[in-house]
Protein backbone atom coordinates (compact mmCIF):
# COMPACT_ATOMS: atom_id res chain seq x y z
CA UNK A 1 0.00 0.00 0.00
CA UNK A 2 1.13 3.21 -0.93
CA UNK A 3 0.63 5.55 2.55
CA UNK A 4 1.76 8.86 1.05
CA UNK A 5 -0.51 8.07 -1.95
CA UNK A 6 -3.25 8.10 0.18
CA UNK A 7 -2.00 10.92 1.81
CA UNK A 8 -1.62 12.92 -1.25
CA UNK A 9 -5.33 12.22 -2.22
CA UNK A 10 -6.88 13.05 0.69
CA UNK A 11 -5.27 16.29 0.32
CA UNK A 12 -3.70 15.48 3.93
CA UNK A 13 0.66 15.70 3.00
CA UNK A 14 1.99 18.64 3.79
CA UNK A 15 5.48 20.99 3.57
CA UNK A 16 6.36 23.79 5.46
CA UNK A 17 7.09 24.42 8.79
CA UNK A 18 5.30 23.02 11.41
CA UNK A 19 5.27 22.16 14.72
CA UNK A 20 3.99 18.86 15.71
CA UNK A 21 2.39 17.74 19.55
CA UNK A 22 5.11 16.05 20.73
CA UNK A 23 6.45 19.92 20.59
CA UNK A 24 9.54 18.76 18.08
CA UNK A 25 9.52 21.07 14.57
CA UNK A 26 9.02 19.43 11.00
CA UNK A 27 9.09 20.49 7.13
CA UNK A 28 6.75 17.78 6.81
CA UNK A 29 3.43 16.73 8.12
CA UNK A 30 1.07 14.62 7.44
CA UNK A 31 -2.55 15.32 8.67
CA UNK A 32 -4.26 11.62 9.13
CA UNK A 33 -7.57 13.29 10.20
CA UNK A 34 -8.42 14.43 6.62
CA UNK A 35 -7.74 11.14 5.19
CA UNK A 36 -9.82 9.37 8.05
CA UNK A 37 -12.76 11.35 7.14
CA UNK A 38 -12.77 9.16 3.81
CA UNK A 39 -14.71 5.78 4.53
CA UNK A 40 -13.08 4.49 1.34
CA UNK A 41 -9.46 5.19 2.50
CA UNK A 42 -10.14 4.66 6.04
CA UNK A 43 -11.54 0.88 5.00
CA UNK A 44 -8.20 0.43 3.05
CA UNK A 45 -6.53 1.56 5.91
CA UNK A 46 -7.77 -0.76 8.53
CA UNK A 47 -7.88 -3.24 6.09
CA UNK A 48 -4.10 -3.10 5.47
CA UNK A 49 -3.03 -2.68 9.12
CA UNK A 50 -4.88 -5.87 10.35
CA UNK A 51 -3.70 -7.68 7.45
CA UNK A 52 -0.31 -6.70 8.53
CA UNK A 53 -1.39 -7.95 12.32
CA UNK A 54 -2.53 -11.03 11.28
CA UNK A 55 0.45 -11.96 9.34
CA UNK A 56 2.51 -11.16 12.18
CA UNK A 57 0.82 -13.67 14.66
CA UNK A 58 -0.91 -10.66 16.65
CA UNK A 59 -4.17 -12.49 18.14
CA UNK A 60 -6.14 -10.19 20.21
CA UNK A 61 -9.85 -9.64 21.26
CA UNK A 62 -9.52 -5.91 22.00
CA UNK A 63 -8.11 -2.81 19.28
CA UNK A 64 -7.53 0.34 21.30
CA UNK A 65 -7.20 3.59 20.25
CA UNK A 66 -6.25 7.46 22.09
CA UNK A 67 -9.11 9.45 21.91
CA UNK A 68 -9.97 11.16 19.55
CA UNK A 69 -7.46 10.86 17.00
CA UNK A 70 -7.11 7.23 17.18
CA UNK A 71 -11.21 6.15 17.67
CA UNK A 72 -12.18 6.11 13.79
CA UNK A 73 -8.70 3.74 13.37
CA UNK A 74 -9.10 1.57 16.43
CA UNK A 75 -12.38 0.98 15.27
CA UNK A 76 -12.13 0.71 11.78
CA UNK A 77 -9.16 -2.30 12.11
CA UNK A 78 -11.14 -3.67 14.48
CA UNK A 79 -13.93 -4.45 12.38
CA UNK A 80 -11.27 -5.93 9.99
CA UNK A 81 -9.83 -7.87 13.13
CA UNK A 82 -12.89 -8.87 14.54
CA UNK A 83 -12.33 -7.37 17.85
CA UNK A 84 -13.86 -4.91 20.22
CA UNK A 85 -13.14 -1.06 19.53
CA UNK A 86 -12.38 0.72 23.05
CA UNK A 87 -10.44 4.15 23.41
CA UNK A 88 -8.83 5.61 26.37
CA UNK A 89 -9.37 9.46 27.00
CA UNK A 90 -7.58 12.28 29.07
CA UNK A 91 -7.52 12.00 32.27
CA UNK A 92 -6.77 15.60 33.06
CA UNK A 93 -3.39 14.31 35.27
CA UNK A 94 -1.53 14.32 31.73
CA UNK A 95 -2.45 10.59 30.89
CA UNK A 96 -5.30 8.46 29.99
CA UNK A 97 -7.58 6.38 31.21
CA UNK A 98 -10.17 3.79 30.03
CA UNK A 99 -13.91 5.16 30.60
CA UNK A 100 -15.78 2.51 33.00
CA UNK A 101 -17.97 1.59 30.35
CA UNK A 102 -15.48 0.00 28.83
CA UNK A 103 -13.66 -3.36 30.26
CA UNK A 104 -10.96 -5.81 30.04
CA UNK A 105 -10.81 -8.51 31.84
CA UNK A 106 -7.18 -9.43 33.66
CA UNK A 107 -4.53 -10.28 31.14
CA UNK A 108 -6.89 -9.66 27.67
CA UNK A 109 -4.89 -9.13 24.47
CA UNK A 110 -5.84 -5.81 23.09
CA UNK A 111 -3.91 -3.80 20.43
CA UNK A 112 -3.25 -0.56 20.37
CA UNK A 113 -3.93 1.64 17.20
CA UNK A 114 -2.20 4.91 16.19
CA UNK A 115 -2.30 7.04 13.03
CA UNK A 116 1.47 8.82 12.78
CA UNK A 117 4.03 7.78 15.56
CA UNK A 118 6.72 10.60 16.20
CA UNK A 119 7.41 9.71 19.70
CA UNK A 120 4.92 7.29 20.92
CA UNK A 121 3.75 9.25 23.33
CA UNK A 122 -0.17 8.97 22.72
CA UNK A 123 -0.16 5.84 21.95
CA UNK A 124 1.96 4.92 25.22
CA UNK A 125 -0.50 6.24 27.58
CA UNK A 126 -3.35 4.40 25.92
CA UNK A 127 -1.64 1.40 25.99
CA UNK A 128 -0.79 2.28 29.68
CA UNK A 129 -4.23 3.11 30.57
CA UNK A 130 -5.59 -0.29 29.27
CA UNK A 131 -2.66 -2.26 31.14
CA UNK A 132 -4.41 -0.26 34.15
CA UNK A 133 -7.29 -1.43 33.57
CA UNK A 134 -6.30 -4.88 32.76
CA UNK A 135 -5.17 -5.74 29.40
CA UNK A 136 -2.44 -7.38 28.09
CA UNK A 137 -0.72 -4.89 24.98
CA UNK A 138 0.52 -8.08 22.68
CA UNK A 139 1.05 -5.13 19.57
CA UNK A 140 1.36 -1.82 18.29
CA UNK A 141 0.24 -0.68 15.11
CA UNK A 142 0.54 2.31 12.82
CA UNK A 143 -0.50 4.11 9.83
CA UNK A 144 2.86 5.31 9.68
CA UNK A 145 5.96 5.20 11.82
CA UNK A 146 8.18 8.60 11.83
CA UNK A 147 10.32 7.29 14.79
CA UNK A 148 14.04 6.83 13.91
CA UNK A 149 14.36 4.53 17.10
CA UNK A 150 12.50 2.91 19.37
CA UNK A 151 12.51 4.89 22.63
CA UNK A 152 9.69 4.46 24.54
CA UNK A 153 7.70 1.91 22.72
CA UNK A 154 10.57 -0.43 23.13
CA UNK A 155 9.61 -3.95 23.73
CA UNK A 156 6.19 -4.17 22.28
CA UNK A 157 5.60 -5.23 18.95
CA UNK A 158 5.06 -2.48 16.20
CA UNK A 159 3.05 -2.87 12.81
CA UNK A 160 2.83 -0.19 10.54
CA UNK A 161 2.06 0.23 7.07
CA UNK A 162 4.91 2.62 5.98
CA UNK A 163 8.18 3.92 7.35
CA UNK A 164 8.70 7.44 6.62
CA UNK A 165 11.19 9.09 8.49
CA UNK A 166 10.68 13.04 8.06
CA UNK A 167 13.46 15.21 9.66
CA UNK A 168 12.07 16.35 13.21
CA UNK A 169 14.06 19.30 15.21
CA UNK A 170 13.64 20.19 19.29
CA UNK A 171 12.75 24.42 19.44
CA UNK A 172 16.38 25.66 19.82
CA UNK A 173 17.84 22.85 17.19
CA UNK A 174 15.46 24.51 14.11
CA UNK A 175 17.41 25.20 11.23
CA UNK A 176 17.63 28.65 9.70
CA UNK A 177 16.11 27.27 6.39
CA UNK A 178 13.23 25.86 8.23
CA UNK A 179 13.07 28.83 11.12
CA UNK A 180 12.45 31.28 7.66
CA UNK A 181 8.98 29.65 6.98
CA UNK A 182 6.23 30.32 8.85
CA UNK A 183 5.17 28.36 11.76
CA UNK A 184 2.22 26.41 11.86
CA UNK A 185 0.71 24.39 14.81
CA UNK A 186 -0.72 21.70 14.80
Amino acid sequence: MDVLALYREAGAYHEGHFLLASGRHSPKFLQSTTVLQYPHLTERIGQGLAQKLREEGVRATVTVGPAMGGVVLAYEVARHLGTRAIFAEKDGQGGMKIREAFTLAPGEPFVAVEDVLTTGGSVLKAVRASEAAGGKCVAIACIVDRRKEAGPLAGYPLVSLAHLTFDTYLPDEVPEWLAERPLQKI
